[in-house]
């Protein structure tokens, strides 16, 4: 394994997890499975604005990140065997 390789492979771990986690942090929009169980009580309690909005940068750029890092190791990949 070259280090560019290994670099992108934890690259693509964390930003992996960035984008999990920042997933599972957005406000509900009501009507699924949240709603079912009781979790539409606590929707009111949401984020303001402007934290939602950061979150949707942060969400975004992991999720670019993530997609460059896939298109590139599965170059490296084509190209070294």
């Amino acid at each position: 394994m070259t280090a560019l390789t290994i670099i992108l492979q934890v690259l693509l771990v964390l930003t992996s997890f960035m984008l999990v986690l920042s997933i599972l942090m957005h406000k509900g929009k009501g009507g699924g499975l949240s709603d079912m169980f009781g979790g539409g009580i606590s929707s009111s309690l949401g984020s303001s604005g402007v934290a939602e909005r950061n979150l949707n940068r942060i969400t975004i750029g992991s999720a670019i990140v993530w997609g460059i890092v896939i298109v590139l190791l599965g170059l490296i990949q084509r190209f070294t065997f």
